[in-house]
């Protein structure tokens, strides 16, 4: 009798044991299953495949930002304003600049541009971007891929206001333009054509660089019409490989944009993206 209580207590023991690993191994297989079905578990492995994705993304990025300083082809040639190549730049260009950006017309001259595929500089005013509708015009002219630089909040000759006002012509107005597109200019251009020395200082503070120009005749009343600038701009004397062209928001400028940058092509110059030219 002994002995059967005892064979019987071993059997119990060993059907105990058996459920208990039964009940394990199917406890591992629903975690498996977990972690395919639950959303939780879906997330957390896209996590794991987006990882090397952003990775990815932020060498794209560095990759994007070597080729932009790769393209740095020209600078600013201080003594005469005028674009002069680097490495990887050719002589034989021009330079492009529209001031007094964005009155009436620089988003029809900024179409007429771009449909000829010629680049620019619109340098901006800031009483010109005061208002919805001024923003609006800038972010377009940013959104179409031109460069903005600034002419200063006021177009005041700077020469004729304090330091402190010189100041904050220039940096109030870089603080507008990247509020409203995102980005602050790299270029500078003074009124008149006046720099000083606080003009020049705020340079070096904002990084950027001071250009006034080569030549420039839409303010002049004998080419107050298209057809007579756009033969000035293109037969004047002053017209010398890296040449800075002048112009306005203007109508009449607007009316012979196409004709100044077909002769100047005619003419063997190519029109010099502003992003390739060095600021610092």
């Amino acid at each position: 009798m002994r002995v059967k209580y005892i064979k019987v207590g071993l059997l119990a023991f060993f059907m105990m044991v058996g459920c208990e690993q039964t009940e394990t191994v199917g406890h591992g297989q629903k975690g498996a299953g977990d972690e395919i079905d639950t959303p939780v578990s879906i997330g957390e492995e896209h996590e794991a495949i987006e990882e090397p994705s952003l990775i990815v993304d932020d060498e794209v990025e560095q990759v994007d930002i070597t080729e932009k300083e790769s393209e740095v082809k020209y600078k600013i040639n201080r003594d005469n304003w005028k674009v002069e190549p680097l490495e990887g730049g050719i002589e034989q260009v021009v330079l492009l600049t529209i001031d007094d950006a964005p009155n009436d017309f620089s988003i029809e001259m900024a179409e007429t541009l771009q449909e000829i595929d010629a680049p620019a500089i619109f340098f901006v005013n800031g009483h010109f971007i005061a208002d919805e509708a001024g923003e609006d015009k800038l972010r377009t002219l940013h959104e179409m891929g031109f460069e903005i630089g600034n002419h200063t909040m006021n177009h005041p000759n700077m020469g004729d206001i304090s330091m402190e006002e010189q100041r904050r012509e220039i940096v109030e107005l870089n603080d507008l333009i990247e509020e409203i597109i995102g980005e602050r200019p790299r270029f500078y251009r003074a009124p008149f054509g006046v720099n000083t020395e606080t003009s020049e200082a705020v340079m070096i503070e904002e990084d950027m660089t001071s250009m006034n120009w080569t030549y420039g005749y839409d303010w002049e009343a004998n080419y107050q019409n298209a057809e007579a600038l756009a033969d000035i701009m293109v037969n004047t004397p002053y017209l010398t490989a890296g040449a800075n062209l002048l112009m306005h928001d203007r109508q009449w400028t607007l009316g012979a944009l196409t004709d100044i940058v077909t002769g100047l092509r005619e003419k063997g110059y190519e029109i010099v993206d502003p992003k390739e030219i060095k600021t610092k």
